[in-house]
C-alpha cells in the first residue's frame, strides 16, 4: 500500500493565505474535506440523519484556522473518519446497493465513491495552492 508523508502548511499563517484568483485557502479546503466527509458518514449511520445548510455548514468563514494546532487535528480527523467508512463498507452484513431509506436513493456505494471523488479533487486544489505559494514540498 503506498503511503504518503505526514504533509502540513510551513505556518498557520501559510495555511490561511489565498493565492491571487482562487477562492480558498489550503485550510478552508482542508476543513470543507473534513465537515463534507463527517457529513456523508454521519448520513450512512444515523436514521436520524439531518440535512445541514449549504455552504454555510461546509465551509470555515476564515481562510485561516483558528490556531496552530487545528491543521493537523483536522487531518486526524479525516482520517479517523475515513477508518470509520472503510469499516462500515467493508462489514460483511453491508449492503452496498441498498437505498438509505432517509435519503433520495442514496446507496453505501454511492456515499463512498462520492467520499473518494469529493477528497481527490479538494486535495489535488490543496497541492495546486501551496505550489502556487510556493510552499509545495517536492519528495
Amino acid at each position: 500500500m503506498h503511503r504518503c508523508r505526514k504533509s502540513s502548511p510551513t505556518s498557520p499563517q501559510s495555511s490561511g493565505a489565498k493565492p491571487n484568483g482562487l477562492p480558498y485557502s489550503s485550510w478552508q479546503l482542508l476543513e470543507h474535506i473534513r465537515l463534507a466527509q463527517a457529513d456523508m458518514l454521519e448520513f450512512c449511520t444515523s436514521a436520524k440523519y439531518k440535512e445541514k445548510k449549504w455552504p454555510d455548514d461546509y465551509w470555515p468563514k476564515s481562510p485561516n484556522p483558528p490556531n496552530a494546532r487545528a491543521w493537523n487535528a483536522a487531518v486526524k480527523a479525516i482520517h479517523s473518519d475515513r477508518t470509520q467508512f472503510i469499516k462500515l463498507i467493508s462489514d460483511p452484513k453491508a449492503d452496498l446497493f441498498a437505498r438509505f431509506p432517509w435519503g433520495d436513493g442514496q446507496t453505501l456505494f454511492h456515499e463512498a465513491c462520492l467520499i473518494i471523488d469529493h477528497n481527490a479533487y479538494h486535495l489535488g486544489e490543496i497541492v495546486t495552492v501551496r505550489r502556487i505559494l510556493g510552499i509545495w514540498q517536492q519528495s
